[in-house]
């Protein structure tokens, strides 16, 4: 097993700011690009991470420590940000996020006091039986991933101009 709290709390705690340093300030045609029809854009997955932040990692810590498995984890809905009519800029997004994850953050290091609490379990409505360690590490991961996502959205955006050069171009092989 890898996983190692601080490790994890590394990557969490940065990615408010690697994600600020990337995107803030860059024009509508970065941030509205997607990979086509039912994709999201750079502004989407920022709220995609709000939502995260608020409904699905800390609730779910949370009734681990205080339910284990004896209620099952609220269904997490993964589109719920594309209902929200709010009309935030990317810059008032990604305050939002980075207020809401240091808030987490610290709730973490408060709830999770040892590493025997991660060993408590869950239930989740799909997987059954998942481990406190599971969800940190899924956290974690999740972030790495739409890090990902936001970069190869980006990347998509020049695939017709780069010309042969696509050839050389990992992150637009498919």
């Amino acid at each position: 097993m890898n996983f190692n709290m601080q490790e994890a709390i590394e990557v969490l705690k940065r990615t408010p700011q690697t994600l600020k340093y990337f995107v803030s300030g860059l024009s509508n045609g970065w941030l509205q690009c997607n990979e086509g029809k039912g994709t999201w854009n750079v502004a989407e997955v920022i709220g995609h991470l709000i939502e995260g932040e608020k409904d699905n990692w800390m609730p779910r810590l949370e009734l681990i420590i205080q339910e284990g498995e004896n209620k099952p984890f609220l269904p997490f809905d993964r589109d719920a940000h594309l209902k929200e009519s709010s009309q935030k800029s990317i810059e008032q997004k990604l305050l939002e996020f980075k207020t809401i994850r240091r808030t987490n953050i610290n709730k973490l290091k408060t709830l999770v006091e040892s590493d025997s609490h991660l060993e408590m379990t869950g239930l989740h409505p799909e997987f059954g039986t998942v481990k406190l360690r599971e969800l940190l590490s899924t956290w974690v991961v999740h972030d790495l991933t739409h890090i990902a996502q936001i970069v190869r959205v980006m990347a998509e955006r020049y695939r017709a101009d780069v010309g042969p050069w696509k050839e050389y171009l990992g992150i637009l092989k498919k």
